[in-house]
């Protein structure tokens, strides 16, 4: 398991845990990213830039922060 922001860009992996509070959590639902969720990093910066990321048709950018408390298990 390691977080959103050590993800490779392009691979697949399924959100195990976030490490948040109740409105990170809160947040991330209401955007349809929860645990057990399947999600596929796009793209992020290098020195702690935006992470997007893509779920289905869905596709976000989360600051490096709220990609760092979203721990994944690659697949």
């Amino acid at each position: 398991m390691i977080s959103l922001t050590e993800m490779p860009a392009g691979k697949k992996g399924t959100i195990a845990a976030i490490n948040g509070g109740y409105g990170l959590v809160k947040k991330l639902d209401k955007m349809g990213f929860r645990i057990g969720k399947e999600i596929t990093k796009v793209s992020g910066q290098w020195m702690k830039g935006p992470v997007v990321i893509r779920s289905g048709n869905t596709e976000i950018a989360i600051g490096f922060g709220m990609a760092n408390k979203i721990m994944v298990e690659v697949k």
